[in-house]
């Protein structure tokens, strides 16, 4: 079904229901409706008329999103909607704070930051009906501040000049099916190594968050203060997300994040929004702000391939985890779609630099939604809705603390550990290389290094062990260009 068949019906549905109200003037022998006392006046047809649209709109988002058909209900894509964005909205304050030490307005990157995740959430949900959310990557836009500008000495209107163009280059590869070619070369192991190298990743940012892990000279990590009341608040919120969920629970990781977040704000161990709405103001120095003096010089195109690569394997890591966690990969561990998903991708990275914001992506977070029953694109329109709406209540969304977000990251996190069971341990070609993915997202924090060191290590082990036949020219030209990568690039 093509995409204007599937949404014609929704508009189409409701105009009837307007005009055919408007033209009998909301009642005259309308039909009665059980519990009004009107006796077939005005009320009863308005009631009548509002129920209809009701049936006939959510019935054409059914037929959009195909909900139903995945196990899934309108209210619970709103849930989980709302869920993916109550554990990624951080984004909102702490990406106009990075780019920030870049020289770039604070004010004007926190509204880029918004519009650029509602452009990035909508499409992904209207072109995919994937459960995928997106904003301005984390790790990115540290590289973005801390090596583009900070490093290299490039201004930020030169770095956003790049951001732009490689989303174009994103765009051209994604139309070509060049970027799902190469996801799709990827061996199963790899793959779901990535799902479980996500979990530990998600699980060490949330004990960071909330203070159960803390870092340590001597150690590298340690325990944080079990005595520090907002750990206990957050070590209670996840064990009540995870004792709700066991007992299947409808919205217990919202539940768990609302709970805290009232407990935090009540106690005092979290501000309270100074103001609940505020109009927003479009951004002014950024928009358009793209500088592409010297596009083509050397340290450009490196800066280029540099987010070339962060950007590719942090949005394959997102769509092969959180993609296995929805039930959307196939029986060979692929993601049918995935050309649009990064089309999408490339597409909200491209108005990202437009906007003032460092290149948008796929978040982990969204495992968040799918573990709360989110299987369709609509969960991520809710996300990019509630972004659009940030704007309005940004010192609301932003109020939520740290220490509620973080259980429900950690018991994503766990839920995500069972991709471990389907890589074959007893391989050492395939579990050792599977074995660096997992390790190395946490430890070097970063889900980029951890697939890039993993595909190298599975090229390698493959000759060496005389399986050469086994590496497709995909996987052999990513472990070349990789090395080179590592070589040249990164240092």
């Amino acid at each position: 079904m093509g995409y204007w068949q599937k949404i014609l019906p929704v508009w189409r549905g409701s105009v009837e229901v307007w005009g055919m109200a408007r033209f009998f003037g909301w009642g005259w022998g309308a039909p009665w409706v059980d519990g009004c006392d009107c006796q077939g006046g005005g009320c009863c047809w308005e009631k009548a008329q509002v129920s209809r649209m009701e049936a006939t709109v959510l019935g054409g988002l059914d037929r959009f999103f195909g909900y139903t058909e995945r196990g899934s209900s309108f209210g619970t894509e709103v849930r989980a909607g709302t869920v993916t964005f109550l554990t990624m909205c951080y984004i909102l304050f702490v990406n106009p704070d990075i780019l920030g030490a870049a020289g770039m307005p604070v004010a004007d990157v926190a509204i880029a930051t918004a519009l650029g995740a509602a452009v990035g959430c909508i499409l992904m949900g209207l072109l995919t009906d994937f459960p995928f959310a997106l904003a301005p990557g984390m790790g990115i836009n540290a590289f973005f501040t801390f090596t583009v500008v900070l490093g290299m000495g490039l201004s930020w209107q030169q770095a956003l000049g790049i951001v732009f163009i490689e989303g174009l280059l994103f765009m051209a590869l994604s139309f070509l099916g060049a970027r799902e070619a190469a996801l799709r070369s990827i061996p199963m192991s790899i793959k779901m190594a990535t799902m479980t190298g996500i979990g530990l990743f998600l699980a060490l940012v949330g004990m960071e968050k909330c203070g159960l892990v803390v870092a340590n000279p001597a150690t590298l990590v340690s325990m944080g203060d079990l005595h520090d009341p907002s750990l206990l608040l957050s070590l209670g919120g996840l064990l009540l997300i995870g004792a709700l969920m066991r007992r299947g629970v409808k919205g217990g990781i919202l539940i768990g994040v609302l709970g805290v977040t009232a407990i935090a704000w009540i106690s005092g161990l979290s501000p309270m929004p100074q103001q609940w709405i505020q109009l927003p103001s479009l951004p002014t120095e950024t928009v358009f702000a793209m500088d592409f003096t010297g596009i083509l010089s050397v340290t450009s195109l490196v800066v280029i391939l540099s987010f070339f690569f962060v950007d590719f394997f942090d949005t394959a890591g997102t769509l092969i985890g959180v993609g296995r966690l929805s039930g959307l990969l196939d029986d060979e561990g692929h993601l049918p779609g995935a050309t649009r998903a990064f089309f999408a991708d490339a597409v909200a990275t491209t108005a990202g630099a437009c906007l003032g914001t460092s290149p948008v992506t796929s978040f982990v977070e969204s495992a968040a939604g799918v573990e709360e029953g989110g299987r369709t694109g609509l969960t991520a329109v809710v996300v990019g809705l509630f972004f659009l709406g940030s704007l309005f209540f940004t010192p609301v969304f932003i109020a939520v603390p740290g220490i509620a977000t973080a259980p429900a990251i950690i018991v994503v996190g766990t839920m995500m550990m069972h991709g471990a069971n389907d890589i074959p341990w007893g391989q050492l070609d395939e579990s050792l290389p599977a074995f660096l993915i997992i390790i190395l997202m946490p430890f070097t924090y970063s889900i980029t290094n951890g697939i890039t060191i993993g595909i190298i290590a599975w090229v390698i082990l493959k000759v060496l062990t005389g399986k050469w036949r086994e590496i497709s020219p995909v996987m052999a030209c990513l472990a070349l260009l990789l090395c080179l990568y590592y070589a040249f690039v990164r240092g």
